[in-house]
């Protein structure tokens, strides 16, 4: 961890903007301290001009002033801590559990910006994954290692069909479901939408095989964009270090865009 000499030159909202710094790098985590509240913001860098840097702020950062903040730049990227036990668990946008399972520990702490892949060292998708769903399975199907892109409009079951292929998909092969896990990420979701999913999975009994990453409408624009890279990163561990099949699920995705 190092810590800089800097002048904090602008609060804006969620952003603020530093001068004086060095060897900061796009990307890198900052930890903003509220003297006055001693409440503790977690920020990251999305823009740098010679000495200048802009940091985009997790949460709301209501309060905050030039006045009275204490900056720690991290020299890390954007980590989650990941174990076995986030299935059945729900998780804000920025990876913190937001249920009363309490924090992750683990000795294990993964970039969410992914590592790069061969794609010429990946196996052909030739198994399916079975939704449940006739015109999914018969039609469009499901290939392990593909994506399903479901288009939809205004007064359509969209979520009634999202939360069924989670309730029902499983692996195919005979043997396999046990090794099975779907992640689920909500991005700019209403929270009767978002209560409307973890209500469904819970009743059909299938929430010990789902983890939720979970982004509200009112939250900020900056989680809603980091919040499929941690549901990614959560799925790379599962299917990589784990062994499972898994089965990834992302709404909104118009949603995502704006906040592009």
């Amino acid at each position: 961890m190092k810590k800089e000499y800097l002048r904090l030159d602008n609060v804006d909202g969620s952003l603020i903007q530093l001068s004086g710094l060095h060897r900061v790098r796009y990307g890198e985590i900052v930890s903003i301290t509220n003297r006055d509240t001693k409440e503790i913001l977690v920020g990251r860098v999305i823009g740098i001009n010679d000495d200048a840097a802009t940091v985009q702020v997790f949460g709301e950062s209501m309060g905050v002033s030039t006045e009275n903040l204490n900056v720690v730049f991290e020299g890390r990227p954007f980590e989650i801590p990941l174990s076995p036990e986030i299935l059945g668990r729900r998780f804000s946008g920025i990876g913190r559990a937001i249920d009363k399972g309490g924090p992750v520990y683990s000795d294990k702490f993964y970039n969410v910006n992914g590592q790069p892949m061969n794609p010429v060292a990946r196996e052909y998708p030739r198994n399916f994954i079975q939704t449940g769903i006739r015109g999914i399975d018969s039609v469009m199907t499901l290939i392990r290692g593909q994506k399903l892109p479901i288009f939809s409009g205004a007064g359509l079951p969209h979520n009634e069909l999202a939360a069924q292929i989670v309730r029902q998909a499983d692996v195919s092969d005979e043997g396999e479901s046990g090794d099975f896990a779907v992640v689920f990420c909500g991005m700019g979701l209403k929270r009767e939408v978002a209560s409307f999913f973890t209500d469904s999975f819970m009743e059909a009994g299938v929430m010990d095989k789902v983890v939720i990453y979970m982004n509200y409408a009112d939250d900020t624009i900056m989680e809603r964009i980091i919040a499929p890279k941690c549901a990614l990163t959560a799925a790379e561990y599962l299917a990589f270090e784990q062994h499972k099949h898994v089965l990834v699920i992302m709404t909104d995705m118009t949603s995502y865009g704006e906040s592009l």
